[in-house]
């Protein structure tokens, strides 16, 4: 494609390469990979060495103990795997209204999930990978045992964590212990690491080792997950041994909506994919032209992306729990509905009716046609702040996106997966693929999934500045918020229109992309990498 140049926030360029790319959000995670490449691996293998890594140098938005998400095109075909982990067996509303919680709650023990991560990087190694898993993971678990510097963006959000975790922990001694191995295994010298300042993680290291001597199952069966059991029904949760030896990742068929002759692709629920593409389909179904820095185009997209989550918020959960078909929800019919809503004036959302009846995201590629898109994380940080003592593994607190309300979709029952919030993106056109992306940051991915896009298909950006173009965010009722550097006569214009925008004193809230496309004629590949993180590119 034509590419148009419009630098933003940062003076980065486009990186062009031919045999291999592996962009991330750590510049050591994008190395790790590409040395897997140099060894004889392809991108699969690189995507897996890249995703081990960050578990050790960005720990702040993911770990071992988190879920993950993968789209990967290999052989001319996209495959799909839904690695997220559900509820234990055990868990019940009941049980957790026993124990005085009016909702889920977002830290601590009880809303620990089934880890899917480890289950992820073997099942991919199994099926597409060249190299061993254990070859494969050797650059993450040299990271930890020798141990790396601090990047800036890193060593804010660990301040930020420590902060959060020392205050949740100041109330009682239960609270107290469940967080002491976090602050053993993150903050052993009794305060956060500082941006250049060397950390190691020998624990880390030796569970890594074991996950890939073993393909994946030392972290699902065996000691390794009975600590894991025991660290979180010490503290009250629910998580099993068994419901760790009974865990298997799902291949998925992914899901797509056609955009202005692009076909962009999600993994079908319960991811939150589905927002980003219904989002799509009802600016498409406006019938109006999108124009490149007009107001009038960034109103019906806030309105597209409001309505999209409103509705995905209110239904999107496993699938035999949905009432609707995801099918419906792609559909015409669907969007063309919801596009009727559309005027000319902010509107406050609500959910349509029925028809009666701190995550990392990386990609990779290689000179032989392989292509991921693949995203991991323990949410909101660090997780639940449950932390298995000498094992380096952080838990996740997917579980807190649970309801228990009994008429809700999402609500919580034994062995049930919740709505997801993590996304992996990927762009075809004919049949052929154009690429991976991908914007991290809880609910803020599938809006920025839909913002990057349009940048790319609508405005002709390349995969750089796609990703640098500021970015907004609707929050909620008629609340935009903005970044710091949008421009302001846009934002007024929207505030004319009736949206209540905000404009934010960071852009830390606004998610962190990556992008790879291959050029069809030449087969040199283009990526971009977030300026709004330590985002790095390495290429081969």
């Amino acid at each position: 494609m034509d590419y148009l140049y419009h630098p933003f926030r940062s003076q980065r360029h486009t990186v062009f390469a031919k045999n291999g790319v592996v962009a991330t959000s750590q510049p050591l995670a994008a190395q790790a990979g590409i040395e897997i490449m140099r060894r004889g691996g392809n991108a699969i293998d690189a995507a897996i060495a890249s995703a081990a890594a960050l578990t050790v140098v960005e720990p702040t938005s993911n770990g071992i103990g988190g879920d993950a998400f993968a789209l990967i095109w290999t052989e001319g075909k996209l495959h799909g795997l839904n690695a997220s982990g559900p509820a234990s067996k055990a868990a019940t509303a009941d049980k957790v209204k026993a124990l005085g919680h009016e909702k889920m709650p977002v830290f601590g023990a009880v809303p620990v999930t089934v880890p899917g991560a480890p289950s992820a990087w073997a099942e991919v190694s199994r099926r597409f990978g060249k190299l061993s898993l254990s070859e494969t993971l050797e650059p993450a678990v040299r990271l930890a045992e020798e141990g790396y510097p601090l990047t800036p963006i890193l060593g804010k959000y660990w301040e930020v964590a420590y902060n959060k975790f020392k205050n949740l922990s100041e109330g009682s001694e239960e609270e107290r212990k469940a967080f002491e191995a976090w602050f053993d295994t993150f903050a052993p010298d009794g305060r956060p690491p500082k941006t250049g300042e060397m950390w190691r993680s020998p624990g880390h290291a030796d569970t890594l080792r074991q996950i890939g001597e073993t393909d994946g199952r030392a972290f699902y069966e065996g000691p390794l997950a009975e600590q894991i059991a025991d660290a979180v029904q010490a503290h009250g949760g629910f998580l099993s041994k068994e419901d760790l030896a009974a865990y298997q990742p799902e291949w998925v068929e992914p899901v797509s909506a056609t955009y202005r002759g692009y076909d962009v692709w999600e993994i079908p629920p319960n991811g939150q994919g589905m927002v980003a593409l219904m989002a799509m389909n009802i600016h498409s179904a406006t019938g109006k032209q999108p124009v490149y820095g007009e107001a009038e185009t960034l109103h019906r997209q806030i309105e597209a992306m409001k309505l999209a989550f409103t509705d995905g918020k209110a239904f999107i959960t496993q699938p035999d729990d949905m009432p609707v078909e995801t099918a419906h929800l792609l559909s015409t019919e669907y969007a063309e509905k919801r596009a009727a809503v559309i005027g000319d004036r902010a509107i406050d959302p609500e959910p349509y009716e029925l028809p009666k009846g701190g995550t990392v995201y990386l990609a990779a590629a290689d000179g032989e046609g392989n292509m991921v898109s693949f995203i991991q994380s323990n949410y909101m940080g660090f997780g639940s702040g449950i932390v298995v003592p000498d094992t380096g593994i952080a838990l996740q607190n997917r579980g807190a996106d649970f309801s228990l309300d009994p008429e809700h979709p999402n609500y919580l029952k034994p062995g049930k997966k919740t709505y997801h919030t993590i996304i992996p993106g990927f762009l075809t056109k004919d049949g052929e693929a154009v690429g991976p992306f991908g914007v991290m940051g809880g609910y803020m991915q599938p809006q920025g999934h839909f913002q990057v896009i349009s940048n790319t298909v609508d405005f002709g950006l390349n995969p750089q500045a796609a990703l640098d173009q500021p970015r907004w965010q609707w929050v909620g009722g008629k609340t935009v918020q903005v970044e710091p550097d949008f421009p302001l006569h846009l934002a007024q214009a929207l505030q004319r229109k009736g949206h209540d925008i905000q404009i934010a004193t960071d852009s830390g809230g606004f998610g962190r992309g990556q992008i790879i496309w291959r050029n069809p004629e030449t087969g040199v590949l283009e990526a971009g990498t977030e300026s709004r993180t330590d985002g790095s590119i390495a290429v081969w």
